[in-house]
């Protein structure tokens, strides 16, 4: 349980990142701190159940694409995850968007990626 909260708080500030740095990738309508924090907490537990749930079964379909492009459709499959978090959010009305699927999508999935990275190596086991 330890283990999970802590993987929403790493994609939490991951997603914050995000937000700030790829211009496709919005708080919709978060006024004050706390609304920020808890809208990023949603995002996150949203972002970390897709991830437990969907990718690995759209990893497995998608398969023979991961070995023909030695592994580069790993950007499309985490660029696909984050617009799934986006319009999940968007259906339970959580203030989030990824604006398009193509660039919003894959350059926030690769800053959400590389910052993910770099909080789990700064983490202890």
């Amino acid at each position: 349980m330890v283990s999970f909260i802590v993987r929403i708080i790493v994609n939490g500030l991951a997603l914050w990142v995000a937000t700030e740095i790829v211009s496709g990738v919005n708080i919709t309508s978060a006024d004050s701190t706390t609304d920020r924090v808890l809208t990023f907490g949603v995002i996150a537990l949203i972002f970390a159940l897709v991830n437990a749930f969907i990718k690995p079964v759209v990893q497995l379909l998608t398969l023979p694409l991961f070995i023909l492009t030695l592994g580069l459709f790993t950007f499309i499959v985490n660029a696909l995850m984050l617009w799934l978090t986006g319009w999940i959010a968007d259906q339970l009305d959580v203030p989030f968007e990824v604006a398009d699927f193509f660039w919003a999508a894959v350059l926030g999935a690769l800053v959400v990626s590389f910052v993910s990275w770099i909080l789990n190596l700064l983490l202890p086991k």
